[in-house]
């Protein structure tokens, strides 16, 4: 961005009339750029400074800072003033006294919001239509959803759960109501959601306590009753009941049958366990393939993966050959064992108590980089959220992580500041578009970033798939990449300073997977790494 489109966007902020987009642009230059933020402070003074001399002299003011008339805009514009206040407050204080301030608050005037009705919660040898990104700790999205092969499991947010198998196309209208074109339900009722009801093209079934399953067909719904009651409401007939162990087959010109319940033909919870860890298992395996094949790639700088041995084993091994000798090997600090990708109870580290960490240092110069991790997010509540940081930040070092609005950030700086004239940058910044949103809380993602010193480029990819790519300026790219001592999922000043205080950079979250390569990997690798990995 240059310094006039850069005063333009200031000028819209002040003026009370920047788009939500230009705003994050302008914050994000705001954010790692001196003479952005002293442009920005003068332009700042200068309207203060106009809009006094037009009260002091009795005249109307020019416009200045004319908001517009409307009170939702008027209230986004002093939500984005403060929100880049307190951005800017921060870096000052950073800067001054190196640590952030001790408190900062934020006065919201909204919430964040997500959208959905539930939440998919298991899945074995599951296909969606149209749904890529369907993975577990997804919500139940409106509209219609087509499950063309395995089995799902929905919890809808009225405590209802629904075992799904596939071919099946529903619809989740609420979390009490739902709509069934075709395929098989099993859904269980706790007492808070009773009066739960299901659509078909014959009818209607009103849950009255427990648990019941359906087969429909484009000609035909059958209503099996395993617990408890339901009431059956069919299109061109009257309601009736039906308890325990009854069923009723019910064809779209009104003939119908009835007949004895049968639970077998439907996929229940102990059979969708049984599905469930023998999908696990053979994802597992080829992931487990995969890795030892990744081992022996002699582009391979670190890997650690997080499921130690020992429950008080606080090292992880580089697993890679240049840690045969136990270089790199990893310290972890403060952060938990936790459940990982594939659900095995203590096969991750948790590293949302403050000071969580995994201390590594890895000698060595290199040209290209690629960086992938295996995590899952519960918030974004830091300015930046860290994946891997080098100890303070001294030249030739990467510095990679999550900014607050949901956007991978990279860098390797290139000059050192205390030589530079004022306002000059020390490094290039590159980001991603936002990626991140609170319907992505709980999901395993893959993030991945590549370093290509040949193609002057920085891309960045979300579970395979490019999120952003920028060409590095000739002035700061850095040739030869140097990492030494670094965290995983936070950052560490020189740990001989003497002062306690520190910035709050470690991830709220999850990880089980970090890999370092000395290359710059294909999108194909990248995708084939995602595949091979996703559970």
């Amino acid at each position: 961005m240059n310094s006039k489109e850069r005063n333009e966007l200031i000028d819209a902020l002040l003026e009370g009339r920047i788009s939500e987009a230009d705003f994050l642009r302008l914050e994000a230059e705001l954010s790692v750029d001196p003479a952005a933020r002293r442009e920005y402070y003068d332009r700042l003074h200068l309207t203060i400074l106009l809009e006094n001399e037009a009260k002091n002299s009795g005249s109307e003011p020019a416009k200045v800072i004319p908001f517009p008339a409307t009170n939702q805009n008027r209230w986004y514009v002093f939500a984005a003033m403060a929100a880049l206040f307190i951005v800017l407050l921060g870096i000052w204080f950073t800067q001054n006294f190196g640590t952030q301030p001790p408190m900062v608050v934020a006065s919201l005037t909204t919430e964040e919001t997500a959208s959905g009705f539930g939440v998919i919660t298991a899945q074995a040898n599951t296909a969606w239509k149209d749904s890529a990104g369907l993975a577990n700790g997804a919500l139940v999205r409106q509209g219609l959803m087509q499950l063309t092969a395995g089995v799902a499991r929905l919890e809808l947010f009225s405590g209802v759960s629904v075992i799904v198998e596939g071919d099946a196309a529903f619809e989740v209208i609420s979390p009490m109501e739902m709509r069934v074109a075709r395929g098989k339900v099993r859904v269980r009722v706790p007492e808070a959601a009773h009066g739960f009801r299901i659509h078909t093209a014959e009818g209607e079934v009103v849950d009255l306590g427990t648990e019941f399953a359906l087969a429909v067909t484009p000609d035909k719904s059958e209503i099996h009753v395993i617990e408890g009651e339901v009431e059956w409401h069919p299109r061109a007939d009257n309601m009736f009941k039906m308890a325990k162990g009854e069923a009723v087959y019910w064809q779209a010109d009104g003939r119908h049958q009835k007949t004895s319940a049968n639970p077998a033909v439907f996929v229940g919870t102990d059979e969708l366990g049984r599905q469930l860890a023998s999908s696990q298992q053979a994802r597992r395996q080829e992931w487990e393939q995969a890795s030892a094949a990744l081992r022996h790639d002699a582009r391979l700088v670190a890997y650690y993966r997080m499921n130690v041995l020992a429950s008080w084993d606080r090292v992880i091994p580089n697993e890679s050959l240049a840690g045969a000798d136990g270089t790199g090997n990893g310290a972890i600090v403060a952060a938990s064992r936790t459940l990982d990708r594939w659900g095995n109870p203590e096969g991750a580290l948790g590293f949302s108590p403050a000071g969580s960490r995994v201390r590594v240092s890895i000698p060595g110069e290199f040209a290209s980089l690629t960086m992938y991790c295996w995590v899952k997010i519960n918030s974004l509540d830091r300015l930046y959220n860290s994946l891997f940081l080098t100890d303070g930040h001294n030249l030739g070092a990467p510095h990679w992580q999550i900014t607050n609005d949901g956007r991978l950030f990279f860098s390797v700086k290139k000059y050192d500041r205390s030589t530079l004239s004022p306002g000059s940058k020390d490094k290039y910044n590159s980001f991603s578009r936002p990626f991140w949103n609170p319907a992505l809380s709980g999901q395993w993602l893959m993030l991945a970033v590549t370093y290509d010193v040949n193609a002057r480029r920085v891309t960045h990819y979300l579970n395979g798939e490019v999120i952003g790519s920028e060409t590095i300026p000739d002035e700061f790219l850095v040739e030869k990449v140097n990492i030494g001592n670094a965290s995983i999922c936070n950052w560490s000043e020189p740990v001989y300073r003497k002062d306690a205080e520190f910035t709050v950079r470690n991830l709220n979250g999850s990880m089980d997977e970090f890999a370092l390569l000395r290359a710059a990997l294909s999108e194909n690798e990248i995708q084939e790494i995602y595949q091979h990995g996703r559970p």
